[in-house]
């Protein structure tokens, strides 16, 4: 089969594709053909050895996929040779092979192209634990979204819609608000040429919103926190900004406010009952069409470093998915 190998620590261009030997599942283990791997943010932090996990290399990158069962280990008892399935990992989903935990891999509706299937796990599984368990959003309640145009940050905007919140999406263009606008934000802020304290202000009256999703950090985190409401849920999702913040944190004590780390590949495996009813509910909210991925862009296998280059460069609008069979 083919792979994309990370050989040796370094930038998306460092990248290789390469024949590599067909993967074989052992117990407790599903190996999946892969048609379609979404690119999300982690995918070129593990390559450059900046993730909290790191593999041996050599490696290919990609932590969810869609497909088809190839072949099971022994134990496995939920899916089947022929089951179209998302499987989640850490590694290795940017071939057109790929192996996870069985109890990471669950069957998808008929109706869910591989594509789709392929932009739902990590994005809408980490955005439900943080809204629905980390910050507890309730009907009424307001959210900002910051990077609200990237795929968790889409992802949020239809969650926290389904659940009946007020969204205000912030993005640094015109067009990105635009995609925002589109998936159900109610209000947006351009970060770029307006100002985001002020902006938050008057769209809120003056009280701030009850939760903020953050997956940018550096420069706008602590505005963000400073606008807050009273008693309110500053989610820290990751930094794709670049940089990690330094938070004065006499800005919580302020406004009784709490900053709630998310982080959703560990709670995969500390609480697989509970990831599978999320996927679950999830999935019953596809099918009721109150959240759909909006994939706007697909790369074949060659082009994958191009992919997790324009995540990096924060040019991807939506979500975007590797396609290893074309």
């Amino acid at each position: 089969m083919r792979a994309l190998l990370c050989k040796a620590w370094g930038p998306p261009e460092s990248l290789v594709v390469e024949e590599v030997a067909d993967l074989q599942a052992k117990p407790g283990e599903v190996v999946i053909d892969v048609h379609a791997a979404g690119v999300n943010f982690p995918d070129t932090l593990i390559i450059e050895k900046k993730y909290q996990f790191v593999p041996e290399l050599p490696f290919s990158p990609g932590g969810e996929v869609a497909g088809v069962v190839r072949s099971v280990g022994d134990g496995v008892t939920h899916v089947r040779v022929g089951d179209r399935v998302i499987g989640s990992m850490s590694w290795g989903g940017y071939a057109e092979q790929a192996i996870a935990q069985a109890q990471r891999v669950i069957p998808i509706p008929g109706e869910m192209p591989f594509d789709v299937a392929s932009a739902f796990v990590l994005a809408y599984g980490t955005s439900l634990y943080a809204l629905k368990d980390r910050a507890k959003l309730q009907a009424g309640e307001t959210l900002l979204v910051l990077g609200a145009a990237g795929g968790v940050g889409t992802a949020a905007i239809e969650i926290a819609k389904a659940m009946g919140a007020r969204v205000i999406a912030a993005a640094s263009t015109d067009d990105k608000l635009a995609l925002c606008r589109s998936v159900g934000a109610d209000d947006t802020i351009n970060y770029a040429s307006e100002d985001l304290r002020a902006r938050i202000k008057e769209l809120t009256g003056g009280k701030g919103p009850e939760v903020i999703y953050d997956p940018v950090g550096g420069e706008y985190t602590e505005p963000a926190l400073r606008s807050i409401g009273w008693d309110g849920r500053h989610l820290v999702i990751g930094f794709a900004g670049g940089q990690i913040p330094r938070i004065p944190l006499n800005l919580c004590l302020l406004k009784s406010a709490s900053l709630v780390g998310v982080f959703w590949g560990a709670f995969l495996q500390r609480d697989a009952a509970q990831t599978r009813q999320h996927l679950s509910d999830l999935f019953a909210l596809y099918g009721s069409g109150k959240v759909k991925p909006p994939v706007t862009r697909s790369y074949k296998l060659a082009e994958a470093p191009e992919a997790l280059r324009d995540v990096m460069e924060r040019r991807v609008k939506g979500k975007v998915v590797v396609l290893p069979r074309e």
